[in-house]
């Protein structure tokens, strides 16, 4: 039933572009992209197809957009938009007499058949199946129809869908992931294949496709299980009619969860790939994380890059089990990623960070040698890029940004006495050395009682705004003796005030 042994591997990644993409999208993209690319020597290939049939839902926007996520997160595909290949067209849209010609041919050869079944008839036989005990699934009603009832129901000018008609038999697979299934055929009857307005479903295009492009492993959600014995009994109708050469491997991944447990939808915040973008997060970090939803590289080892995922990639050890969402685990995966970079890599990705519509200071205010001077010690402490905003503004805007809570917090009772100290001692410190700014801040506190920790404090406030942020010393060398004692001045004046 699989594909023939030592033929080369064939996956495809084929989303429709409705909407933003999510991350579970990305999921299966990266599982089918490093299953070829673990196979690579052997002429493994990645496709990379559009289902968009959907015309109501599809859009060209998000047909771009889809693209553009693919090339972002480095995914490279050997067949596909922009790419071709030998079996182009890639986009389901170009591909309507194809599928035309294979849903006339399945019906010539009995394996599909004209259903006229209203939508009412129908609702009302599954409600009484259901009554009943019995399967609610399509009933067979229009497998044998007589001639005269055809010629009666055209009399009511009903427009018939096409129906594959499934097999009297049981189904059993050994899937990649969950081991040998078997589905009776009481639980999978004849399903949709062609709309009564002409146009094909799914259930027809997805399987016509992977056939035609001769896919050998179909990798893909555990939502579609359920479909997976409807499409092994197309291919072998398929195989008859000479269209296809076998039926595929197949390999359900697990479900992703988000919150309370819950299957994680695109409607979930959380799950747009373009909300990783916006806030930062690198390619590599956001798939990183990513691949251990379900698969691991080794049990003491979270932290690794594309190219080990891919040496080391092998559908038999994804975990079946359902795989839980969690932002703060993704952030500190991507966190890492960041301090893999070199640093002159670093400072490049921030870069749309520190300009509008982010940058909240004017364009000729940021100071490119003061940016290198900081950037490495911004590099240690970031989760995701678009932190970098926040950690640097205080170096080109003409004013820190404090907020209340932080003010309060930093100017305890007694603050103006340390900073009128630490002033002091600022002036007479030495300005290119971090440590000469430490010690002099670490003079002022023992002068009052403080330990470096709290003596810090209200200097942070006064020159950042903030009551945490990058290495304090570090940043005041970078700031200049002019600035910074302007801003302790300034602070000084409103507690006065």
């Amino acid at each position: 039933m699989a594909s023939a042994p030592g033929s080369p591997v064939r996956v495809r990644f084929c989303p429709s572009p409705t909407g933003n993409p999510h991350v579970g999208l990305v999921r299966t993209a990266l599982f089918n992209w490093a299953f070829a690319r673990h196979h690579g020597g052997s002429g493994a290939q990645f496709v990379f197809r559009i289902e968009d049939t959907d015309a109501a839902r599809d859009s060209e926007e998000s047909y771009t957009q889809l693209l553009d996520s693919m090339r972002w997160l480095g995914f490279d595909w050997d067949e596909g938009p922009e790419v071709g290949g030998p079996h182009a067209p890639y986009r389901q849209s170009q591909r309507m007499d194809l599928y035309k010609d294979v849903a006339q041919k399945l019906i010539d050869a009995g394996h599909a058949y004209y259903c006229y079944c209203s939508q009412e008839e129908l609702d009302t036989r599954r409600e009484a199946a259901r009554a009943a005990g019995k399967p609610s699934g399509y009933d067979g009603h229009c497998r044998e129809l007589t001639a005269q009832q055809v010629a009666e129901y055209q009399a009511q000018a009903r427009t018939p869908i096409v129906r594959f008609r499934m097999p009297d038999e049981t189904i059993t697979f050994t899937d990649l992931v969950r081991g040998e299934l078997t589905f009776t055929p009481e639980n999978v009857p004849d399903y949709g294949i062609v709309r009564a307005n002409g146009a094909p479903l799914y259930t027809l295009v997805n399987p016509v496709d992977d056939a035609l492009m001769e896919i050998t492993h179909v990798l893909r959600g555990e939502d579609l299980l359920s479909s997976t014995p409807r499409q092994i009994a197309l291919y072998k109708a398929l195989i008859e009619l000479g269209i296809a050469k076998s039926v595929p491997a197949f390999g359900h991944l697990p479900y992703v969860m988000g919150e309370g447990n819950k299957k994680l939808s695109k409607r979930d915040p959380q799950s747009s790939l373009n909300l990783y973008r916006e806030r930062g997060f690198l390619p590599e970090g956001l798939l990183n994380y990513l691949s251990l939803l379900g698969w691991s590289l080794s049990a003491d080892q979270d932290i690794f890059t594309m190219d080990e995922m891919v040496a080391a990639f092998d559908i038999a050890d994804v975990n079946p089990n359902p795989a839980r969402f969690d932002l703060k685990k993704c952030e500190a995966i991507n966190g890492d990623h960041i301090r893999l970079l070199d640093v002159k890599d670093f400072t490049e990705r921030c870069a749309p960070w520190l300009q509008a519509p982010f940058a909240p200071w004017a364009p000729e205010a940021f100071d490119e040698a003061k940016w290198l001077a900081i950037a490495p010690h911004a590099q240690t402490r970031l989760k995701v890029l678009s932190e970098i905003t926040d950690n640097v503004d205080f170096l080109f805007l003409a004013e820190p940004v404090a907020d209340e809570a932080s003010w309060t917090k930093g100017m305890k009772e007694g603050s103006d006495a340390l900073l009128r100290t630490a002033r002091e001692k600022l002036e007479s410190a030495d300005w290119t050395s971090a440590e000469s700014l430490k010690e002099a801040v670490l003079a002022a506190g023992e002068t009052h009682g403080l330990k470096l920790g709290k003596a810090q404090a209200p200097v942070r406030v006064a020159v950042t705004g903030r009551t945490v942020g990058l290495p304090l010393f570090e940043s005041l060398e970078i700031l200049g003796k002019e600035k910074t004692l302007a801003r302790i001045d300034t602070a000084l004046a409103k507690l006065a005030a």
